[in-house]
């Protein structure tokens, strides 16, 4: 029996919150850690500020993506309730518009034609919602399971560079912060693209890429001040 066709299209939703949040998380906590040890002599600043950037960043991640995420599931939900009523006001002209959209992907007028009759007659709001506004289940907006993702992959995400606060050398921290956090892109890189079935090395690439220049201008900001990070 052949294998069952496997797509990743369903996944977009909650793994682009979960990379997004992953990414910051690292970012965002080896960054603060690499400010603070840069201008102190001891180990508890480093990680209290660790620690608060994680849990801070977490929920500000998580609120940020559900206020996002909501808003356009608002406009779906404007736009089919829209669509719905223009259904019952003037049905032959919306037929007439899905027929043209069918047409335009390379149907014959009479094919098209016939193909939006069977579908409206099937399930009418859907093949619009699908053809003419692009909205489909697989793919529709989920604040909460667009926040929670993002959360729960911040904190494991900043608990990565908090962990290697707690372990590294002092007088090396800022150092090791920088190295671990592109390691730890690295392998979110290739996570993300395992999950989403998209190239492995343009992941890694893109990831860490953006994620240097991120700390790096973390890094020359301080310099700019007056911090020493050496």
């Amino acid at each position: 029996m052949q294998d069952q066709e496997r797509h990743y299209i369903n996944r977009s939703g909650w793994l682009r919150a979960a990379v997004l949040g992953a990414n910051d998380g690292i970012l965002s906590t080896a960054s603060i850690i690499i400010g603070v040890a840069a201008a102190s002599s001891t180990r508890e600043p480093i990680l209290l500020a660790g620690v608060a950037g994680l849990v801070a960043g977490a929920l500000s991640m998580a609120a940020g993506e559900y206020v996002s995420v909501s808003s356009q599931t608002d406009i779906e939900k404007s736009d089919l309730e829209r669509e719905r009523q223009e259904l019952i006001d003037m049905p032959e002209e919306e037929l007439i518009e899905l027929a043209k959209i069918y047409e335009e992907r390379g149907l014959t007028p009479e094919t098209a034609l016939e193909v939006a009759k069977q579908l409206t007659a099937h399930d009418a709001l859907g093949a619009h919602a699908r053809d003419e506004l692009g909205i489909h289940e697989m793919t529709e907006a989920k604040p909460l399971q667009a926040a929670f993702s993002s959360a729960i992959a911040f904190t494991i995400g900043g608990f990565l560079p908090v962990l290697v606060a707690y372990l590294a050398p002092l007088k090396t921290m800022e150092y090791t912060q920088y190295v671990f956090a592109i390691l730890f892109l690295v392998v979110l890189g290739i996570v993300a693209a395992r999950a989403g079935g998209s190239n492995i090395l343009k992941a890694v690439l893109r990831i860490t890429l953006w994620g240097t220049l991120a700390m790096g201008a973390t890094a020359l900001i301080g310099y700019l001040f007056g911090v020493n990070l050496a």
